[in-house]
């Protein structure tokens, strides 16, 4: 084994006009994401562990959209979704529809874990919630007030945004408004920035886990199928290094490359080897890396 490696992102696709300010506040999250994954890894943690911890603390700070800071629906609310995945056993838990669960990454923990399901959503999944008895609160918590802004301006645009974080201020001169938006699935998207978060770590003994969270797209009606899903970008990944034989980051770069076809995406990836890999062709990607050999990186741009 090369010892643990983790890797944490903060959404793939970043407004190239968003303030240094902004971009240093992301930088420092990361890296305190970071700091906090490492320090338990050191702890002899394990994976399963360390990516919830991690996604937990991305959920509860409001700069990314998870948890608390959410993108809103057409109606103002936030529903949430989390996904979590041990690669012991081939694990895995889901879900969606979360409307008062403070961190849903815990929950879909708990539907893998505690449950004979693999995925429960909307009122099922907060029943579920209740029953295993996890903190909730009321949906204004997540919302905020730049959300409730970005909300207003897609409204006005007649579009589902994708970025959520430009500054209300001089927005008249940022890519919030483009002459050419984006499409997915024939629907207009005004920009194309952060969407997600999540974490993937290989612990000291090889196991490897992942957990993802987002609050879905602004001003949508339910959700929205995406490049990642629809070229199974992580299977790649394995199978490029299975059956090919490449490592990491030359499997990485290829599914970036070649199996996204006109989609934007990034991806982050650690091996049972202790490697560590990302890639994304879109404009930017709030990431930050770091092995057990002292290797560290946090970055935005290419």
């Amino acid at each position: 084994m090369g010892g643990w490696a983790i890797a944490v992102h903060g959404g793939a696709g970043v407004d190239p006009n968003l303030p240094q300010e902004r971009q240093e506040e992301a930088k420092q999250l990361l890296t305190r994401c970071l700091n906090l994954g490492i320090s338990s890894l050191r702890s002899s943690s394990s994976a399963i562990d360390v990516v919830e911890l991690v996604v937990r603390e991305l959920e509860s700070d409001p700069l990314f959209n998870s948890g608390r800071g959410s993108a809103l629906t057409e109606n103002g609310t936030v529903e949430m979704e989390a996904s979590i995945m041990d690669g012991s056993g081939r694990r895995c838990g889901a879900v969606s529809g979360i409307t008062t669960v403070k961190n849903p990454i815990s929950l879909a923990r708990l539907v893998m874990e505690k449950s004979p399901h693999s995925y429960l959503a909307f009122s099922g999944a907060e029943a579920f919630a209740k029953q295993q008895g996890v903190e909730t609160v009321d949906n204004n918590y997540f919302i905020t007030e730049d959300n409730i802004g970005m909300l207003k301006l897609a409204k006005e645009a007649n579009s589902i945004m994708f970025d959520y974080r430009i500054p209300l201020a001089g927005s008249e001169s940022c890519s919030a408004v483009v002459e050419s938006p984006i499409q997915m699935n024939g629907l207009p998207i005004s920009v194309y920035a952060p969407e997600t978060v999540g974490c993937v770590v290989v612990d000291s003994e090889g196991r490897c886990a992942a957990a993802t969270s987002t609050g879905g797209l602004m001003n949508k009606m339910t959700g929205e199928g995406e490049a990642i899903i629809r070229g199974t970008l992580a299977r790649d990944v394995a199978a490029l290094m299975e059956y090919k034989g490449l490592n990491l980051q030359e499997a990485v770069d290829y599914v970036i490359k070649k199996r996204l076809d006109n989609g934007k995406a990034g991806l982050i990836a650690v091996s049972n080897n202790g490697e560590v890999a990302y890639g994304f062709n879109s404009v930017g990607m709030f990431r930050g890396c770091a092995t057990e050999d002292g290797f560290m990186d946090v970055s935005i741009w290419e």
